[in-house]
């Protein structure tokens, strides 16, 4: 029994403790994420998040160009996981720095906000 106990206390830390699971989308997590995305993302990548805002010529590495095709995307691969990550930790040797001081909401917010720049494969610009 003790044992049972040990096992289901280990696999609850486990599901804790993990990597968070994204939200379901939302119209009002979009709009959190675009927010909090003009506010401090628009210097570095820019409006449109082609990795062109005002900042992005002095910055290397460039920051990342958001209308590429996911799969595309150097650090993430469009994995939302990781793009989330990226958020919280920020990319090493880079001008991107962790953001874990805001919510996770407002974190899944922003990854919800840069996917959408995305490109679909084939197509040019939006």
């Amino acid at each position: 029994m003790v044992m049972v106990g040990s096992l289901f206390l280990f696999a609850s830390l486990g599901v804790a403790f993990g990597d968070p699971q994204p939200p379901k989308k939302t119209p009002d997590l979009v709009n959190l994420g675009k927010k909090l995305y003009e506010q401090n993302c628009v210097p570095c990548h820019g409006a449109k998040g082609e990795g062109k805002g005002a900042l992005a010529d002095t910055l290397t590495p460039h920051p990342s160009d958001f209308a590429l095709p996911l799969k595309d995307w150097p650090n993430t691969k469009g994995n939302p996981e990781k793009i989330f990550g990226v958020i919280t930790k920020g990319i090493p040797n880079s001008a991107m720095v962790g953001w874990p001081q805001i919510s996770e909401k407002e974190r899944w917010g922003l990854v919800y906000r840069v996917m959408e720049f995305s490109v679909p494969p084939g197509r040019k610009g939006k």
